[in-house]
């Protein structure tokens, strides 16, 4: 039988949040608040509290939950290789709606799925989630709703879909409808957009202006027929001008 919370007053939340740790600590899963979406929680180091995550929202191994953790400090002990760039947009963003896509620490004895080497990392900026975690350590954490239904907006509704599959639900409120994360993948360069979400790609760009928005096309590079002949000076007299050439 699932257990219910909702959170409140401080010093209930605070036994409420102690029990919630509990969970996680022996492998169970929890519904948690966010600031984006109600997810669902697994101790990130528990290979069978992640299989059991992606059992309750019926998904397969080649969806791998992303990592919440408490501070940005944390960043580096999960994810190598982390690009300057990368730092730059955790250091504006979080915490926030923003996950980034990292390789992971080859050391790490865990097993969140099909990730090819790699985890998604997010700080929510949320104070319940970010004081479970602290207590904790890294959740795979996952939106709280079967496979292609659409997220929870209260645990009450979480607790709809997957039932007695959560070993506790902490209610918080309505999610307000907030869009999930935006995700960047930093093991690419320049850096992409994998899915749109509550940061906009004009507000990377502040921070990362090479960024590349979902489906965009890097600048081509130059062929080595086109950097001789920009060295030699030579031009076709039949070729038309280029627009810039025209414009001139």
């Amino acid at each position: 039988m699932s257990k219910f919370f909702t959170v409140g007053d401080e010093q209930i939340t605070e036994l409420i949040l102690d029990e919630a740790a509990r969970v996680i600590e022996r492998g169970d899963l929890i519904v948690l608040p966010t600031d984006t979406v109600y997810g669902i929680g697994a101790d990130a180091f528990s290979p069978r509290a992640v299989e059991d995550l992606l059992e309750a929202k019926r998904r397969g191994r080649d969806m791998p939950p992303p990592v919440l953790i408490p501070r940005v400090e944390t960043l580096q002990g999960i994810a190598s290789d982390v690009p300057d760039d990368a730092l730059k947009l955790v250091g504006e963003y979080w915490p926030g709606p923003l996950t980034i896509i990292c390789n992971a620490q080859p050391s790490l004895d865990w097993d969140l799925g099909d990730t090819h080497g790699t985890v998604g990392v997010r700080v929510p900026d949320n104070e319940t989630a970010l004081a479970l975690l602290r207590q904790t350590g890294p959740m795979a954490v996952s939106s709280a709703n079967l496979s292609g239904m659409p997220p929870a907006k209260t645990a009450a509704e979480a607790r709809d879909q997957l039932d007695d599959s959560i070993a506790l639900y902490l209610e918080a409120g309505e999610s307000g409808g907030r869009e999930p994360s935006t995700i960047v993948d930093c093991t690419v360069s320049p850096m992409r957009v994998l899915r749109s979400g509550g940061l906009s790609i004009d507000a990377l760009r502040e921070v990362v202006p090479s960024i590349l928005d979902l489906g965009e096309e890097p600048p081509s590079e130059p062929t080595v027929e086109e950097e001789a002949g920009d060295e030699s000076g030579d031009s076709n007299p039949d070729e038309p001008k280029r627009a810039d050439q025209e414009a001139g």
